[in-house]
Protein backbone atom coordinates (compact mmCIF):
# COMPACT_ATOMS: atom_id res chain seq x y z
CA UNK A 1 0.00 0.00 0.00
CA UNK A 2 1.13 3.50 -0.51
CA UNK A 3 1.33 5.64 2.05
CA UNK A 4 1.45 9.55 2.21
CA UNK A 5 2.62 9.88 6.06
CA UNK A 6 5.86 11.39 5.17
CA UNK A 7 4.20 13.89 2.98
CA UNK A 8 2.63 15.43 6.64
CA UNK A 9 6.10 14.54 8.57
CA UNK A 10 7.79 16.73 5.88
CA UNK A 11 5.30 19.40 5.91
CA UNK A 12 5.89 19.49 9.54
CA UNK A 13 9.70 19.77 9.63
CA UNK A 14 9.84 22.42 7.06
CA UNK A 15 7.19 24.21 8.68
CA UNK A 16 4.56 24.31 6.05
CA UNK A 17 0.65 24.98 5.80
CA UNK A 18 -1.95 23.19 4.21
CA UNK A 19 -3.30 26.53 4.01
CA UNK A 20 -0.14 27.82 2.15
CA UNK A 21 0.39 24.80 -0.06
CA UNK A 22 -3.11 26.39 -1.12
CA UNK A 23 -2.92 29.99 -1.38
CA UNK A 24 0.96 30.36 -1.70
CA UNK A 25 1.52 27.42 -4.00
CA UNK A 26 -1.96 26.89 -6.05
CA UNK A 27 -2.31 23.17 -4.89
CA UNK A 28 -6.12 22.13 -5.00
CA UNK A 29 -8.21 21.04 -1.68
CA UNK A 30 -8.89 17.81 -3.73
CA UNK A 31 -5.14 17.19 -3.90
CA UNK A 32 -4.77 17.43 -0.74
CA UNK A 33 -8.21 15.49 0.20
CA UNK A 34 -6.48 12.44 -1.94
CA UNK A 35 -3.05 12.63 -0.25
CA UNK A 36 -4.99 12.40 2.91
CA UNK A 37 -7.01 9.59 1.86
CA UNK A 38 -4.06 7.70 0.45
CA UNK A 39 -5.19 8.16 -3.27
CA UNK A 40 -3.36 8.03 -6.29
CA UNK A 41 -1.98 10.61 -7.96
CA UNK A 42 0.03 11.14 -11.00
CA UNK A 43 3.77 11.06 -11.04
CA UNK A 44 3.77 14.77 -12.30
CA UNK A 45 1.80 15.89 -8.98
CA UNK A 46 4.47 14.10 -6.84
CA UNK A 47 7.02 15.83 -8.85
CA UNK A 48 5.51 19.28 -8.49
CA UNK A 49 5.59 18.68 -4.80
CA UNK A 50 8.80 17.41 -4.65
CA UNK A 51 10.15 20.95 -6.22
CA UNK A 52 7.81 22.71 -3.95
CA UNK A 53 8.63 20.96 -0.59
CA UNK A 54 12.72 20.27 -1.92
CA UNK A 55 12.43 17.29 -0.75
CA UNK A 56 13.08 13.71 -2.18
CA UNK A 57 10.23 11.29 -3.34
CA UNK A 58 10.52 9.76 -0.15
CA UNK A 59 9.57 12.66 2.18
CA UNK A 60 6.27 12.31 0.27
CA UNK A 61 5.49 8.50 0.34
CA UNK A 62 6.29 5.25 1.42
CA UNK A 63 5.52 1.78 0.58
CA UNK A 64 3.97 -0.55 3.18
CA UNK A 65 3.66 -3.70 2.92
CA UNK A 66 0.21 -4.99 3.35
CA UNK A 67 -0.31 -8.86 3.05
CA UNK A 68 -4.25 -9.06 2.62
CA UNK A 69 -3.71 -7.15 -0.48
CA UNK A 70 -3.63 -9.06 -4.20
CA UNK A 71 -3.02 -7.84 -7.66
Amino acid sequence: MISFSPFYETLKRKNISTYKLINQYGLSRSLLDRIKHNKPMTTSTLNDLCIILDCDISDIVEFKKDSTETI
